[in-house]
């Protein structure tokens, strides 16, 4: 969850993008970084993901709209691409959430139309809106919140957490957060009851990086990260070429279509789902240990056939 300002400045770079596709330029990652004093990565990810809807296209290094496509312009091209956007997205939450921000967006949307088209299987939380409130509230203020969790192992209890984020991964819905010292996640639809309290802390720089690096909920606060080398064949390394996952470098790219690449992680679990869902087009090449984990879910797997 971002602050405003983030949002603003993400908002006005992908109108200002979109604009110059729509007129028939042709963007340079590495151009639009230097304008916008910005890395290459934010660039890259801004046309892998938030432009992903988009009928664009990469050519010689550079990014361009398919011909015969344009964005019909009207008096706030901005406003209209938000709005979009916004509207696909709660259309992919769903429930009580999705039908409350289409009835709000119809009444400042000038057209029914939206060529935007997005499929996001993540779960409704409409009926979790009083917490999220109180949360986010707590999260701004930085102020300890009281409340009652079912870790669907053990009868509810009651605890006290420092919020720091409510994130989504995978379609479902966490609620990140500092108890009792060690950083922990709450499956936010388990959380109940949440009271605001008037006792303040203070959050450390370093669990922002954490949040943005991680891949998955499987993030560790304390594990140092450590270095994971993945072969991708032609057939999964152009997927991981449009998306990449958090803090991914390429290592190497084969004529052949092949791809070695790196990410960090602090926790076995951020990519061992990834790998084992790409199989058999993916493999781990170091640390073997991994590798070697992967082996053995898979002789298990076949033992049991």
């Amino acid at each position: 969850m971002a602050y405003k300002h983030d949002y603003d400045k993400i908002l006005t770079r992908l109108t200002f993008i979109l604009s110059r596709l729509n007129d028939g330029e042709a963007l340079s990652v590495k151009e639009l970084a230097l304008e916008f004093n910005t890395s290459d990565r934010t660039i890259q990810r801004d046309f892998n993901e938030r432009l992903l809807s988009f009928p664009i296209f990469q050519e010689n290094k550079k990014w361009k709209m398919q011909d015969g496509f344009r964005v019909e312009k009207t008096n706030s091209l901005e406003d209209e691409i938000i709005l979009d956007i916004m509207e696909k997205i709660t259309e992919g939450i769903g429930g009580k959430f999705a039908t409350k921000s289409r009835q709000l967006l119809s009444k400042i949307k000038n057209q029914d139309f939206n060529p935007i088209y997005a499929k996001l299987n993540i779960e409704d939380i409409s009926d979790k809106f009083a917490d999220i409130q109180i949360i986010e509230t707590a999260i701004k203020e930085k102020r300890e919140v009281e409340c009652s969790y079912n870790d669907e192992r053990h009868d509810v209890y009651v605890t006290t957490l420092q919020p720091l984020k409510i994130a989504n991964y995978e379609g479902f819905w966490y609620l990140i957060a500092i108890q009792e010292e060690t950083l922990k996640k709450y499956y936010l639809k388990n959380v109940s009851n949440v009271k605001l309290t008037q006792q303040a802390f203070i959050t450390e720089k370093k669990l922002e990086n954490l949040l943005e690096n991680s891949i998955s909920v499987w993030f560790q606060k304390d594990a140092e990260p450590y270095e994971v080398k993945i072969f991708a064949n032609k057939i999964a390394a152009k997927y991981f070429q449009r998306r990449p996952l958090p803090t991914q470098s390429i290592e190497t790219l084969g004529n052949d279509g092949t791809m070695e690449f790196v990410v960090k992680i602090t926790h076995e679990m951020e990519i061992l789902p990834i790998v084992k869902y790409w199989l058999p087009h993916m493999r781990v090449v170091e640390p073997q240990w991994i590798q070697d984990m992967i082996d053995d879910d898979l002789r298990g797997y076949l033992s049991i056939r």
